[in-house]
């Protein structure tokens, strides 16, 4: 019997990335998770102990090289690891450029080295700044943020990789993803974070604006599952957008959580909507949607005490936090 293929997971311990790992476990693979855990959490794998496929490094993918034993046997490569936030990324942009950029440029070289068949890379939406609606994979590159100059160029370096080394890459830019597992700590951000916390201390709703801005929510094992097909297919050297293609506004989900509501003023940068044209990923993978965003909040509000020890935002905290946002990105400073 041939052994299992080995799959690596980089961000492994993170929201997304732990998903990853559940998926690509039950498909048969070994996995291989790498994460520094300044952003993952050790207790999103704490389930996998003792599973003799699985193993876990905790290191940054910088400072592993190419012909480190992690990296052997990968049939494919999985790269989630890097740093989010706005804010911060304006704050601190060489970190963000160090992460995000030649953290991904590390991945590629151990994928490189290891001759792995696929390496697929978790790119994101941002990189298209105020877009146009449904957002197709051609529409004209425009990062508003540090954060999001830092993905598309970890996506351009996947792709010189492909085209100078022949490593097969493909990437796909997620819009908003949600679940199970997301971030409970840190900087202020998504929306499901700031929101669950808030309904558990029984405090109103921040909502940005009057709440009408939609947003293309996608449940993080639909998330993972794209990124498996992406892993397994023949096709390379391919971008696909990822939502559900069906943008949710936040007062839709106020209305499926429950609570008060107090509005905060709408943030400079930010579009009204997001929403994915995602009709390549379904005809080139076959992928499809298959947990509505009243599903995919029940089962978060299921698990709603894993927010208990995020912090509480208030419109003045939020105020505070978002100063720099505010000042580098109102009109006539952003591109």
């Amino acid at each position: 019997m041939s052994p299992k293929p080995v799959c690596i997971v980089t961000g492994g311990a993170g929201f997304i990335g732990s998903h990853m790992v559940d998926l690509m476990l039950a498909r048969g693979y070994r996995v291989r998770a790498i994460d520094n855990l300044v952003g993952g959490r050790e207790s999103n794998l704490a389930h996998l102990a003792g599973n003799p496929d699985f193993a876990f490094d905790r290191r940054d993918t910088r400072a592993i090289a190419p012909d480190d034993a992690v990296w052997r046997e990968a049939r494919s490569v999985v790269h989630f690891a890097g740093i989010g936030d706005i804010v911060p990324s304006i704050e601190r942009p060489i970190e963000y450029m160090g992460a995000n950029v030649q953290g991904t440029v590390h991945a590629l070289e151990g994928a490189r080295a290891a001759g792995a068949r696929k390496f697929v890379y978790a790119a994101s939406s941002s990189c298209y700044g105020l877009a146009a609606t449904p957002t197709a994979e051609d529409h004209p590159i425009r990062p508003q943020y540090p954060y999001a100059l830092s993905k598309w160029m970890g996506e351009q370096a996947a792709f010189h990789w492909h085209a100078v080394y022949k490593l097969p890459v493909n990437s796909i830019r997620i819009f908003n993803a949600y679940g199970t597992r997301s971030r409970t700590t840190g900087a202020y951000g998504a929306v499901f974070g700031v929101f669950l916390k808030q309904k558990l201390a029984g405090q109103p709703f921040t909502v940005v604006g009057d709440g009408s801005q939609r947003r293309d929510f996608l449940y993080v094992t639909d998330v993972a599952e794209a990124f498996r097909l992406a892993a397994e297919t023949e096709l390379t050297g391919r971008t696909w957008n990822l939502g559900a293609g069906d943008p949710q506004s936040v007062n839709r989900l106020v209305e499926l959580l429950g609570g008060k509501v107090t509005y905060i003023p709408k943030r400079p940068g930010e579009p009204d909507v997001t929403h994915a044209d995602i009709r390549r990923i379904a005809a080139e993978l076959g992928w499809r949607q298959s947990v509505s965003f009243a599903e995919g909040v029940a089962k978060i509000v299921a698990r709603i005490e894993d927010w208990r020890d995020a912090p509480l935002w208030t419109p003045d905290s939020i105020k505070v936090a978002t100063k720099t946002w505010f000042d580098m990105l109102a009109p006539g400073q952003a591109s």
